[in-house]
């Protein structure tokens, strides 16, 4: 796999320190709230259990699987719910927890079901934010690392479901998604 990559932006190291940074800032800004941790599957699972790791709150952890990009490289602009959440989350402050927000489809319509629900308070923490693909007006609360307009992969994020399980993220070589 590491062939298939061009460069490393984000070494597992790199990554690690960030969830650390954001856990520590989640922990002050998450007191005595009790969130639910929302990860958004299946690519926010590694992030997700590294920042989680370094909140000192109690919090309820829960996931939701949405699709935009049906294996290709960009947003497909259709979004589908293909698992939805468990927990009741009617009144209750929530953490999104995303691998990239790319053009932000996904998440407006994460964010906008989730007020539909009822809840009080929605933030949004990130491992890549990716400004210049934005489509749609959101924003991160929290962000890890801001990256280039490159097509992403590596801890977490895939392409066609694989390269999800490298320890870094890396920009994918072009030619193996236009051959």
């Amino acid at each position: 796999m590491d062939n298939d990559i061009e460069r490393v932006l984000y070494s597992r190291e790199e990554i690690l320190q960030a969830a650390a940074r954001l856990g520590k800032q989640l922990t002050t800004d998450f007191k005595d709230k009790k969130p639910i941790v929302i990860s958004v599957l299946k690519g926010a699972i590694l992030f997700t259990v590294d920042v989680i790791k370094e909140m000192d709150v109690y919090a309820e952890l829960d996931f939701i699987d949405i699709s935009s990009y049906h294996g290709g490289t960009e947003s497909s602009g259709q979004i589908d719910l293909l698992h939805d959440l468990g927990t009741d989350i009617d009144g209750r402050n929530i953490l999104i927890i995303e691998d990239i927000i790319d053009t932000g489809r996904t998440l407006k319509y994460l964010i906008d079901l989730l007020k539909q629900r009822n809840a009080a308070e929605i933030k949004v923490c990130t491992l890549l934010d990716k400004e210049e693909g934005r489509a749609v007006d959101v924003k991160a609360d929290y962000i890890g690392f801001s990256v280039p307009n490159e097509f992403v992969v590596g801890y977490g994020l895939d392409y066609k479901e694989l390269y999800r399980n490298l320890p870094y993220v890396g920009v994918l070589k072009p030619e193996v998604y236009t051959s």
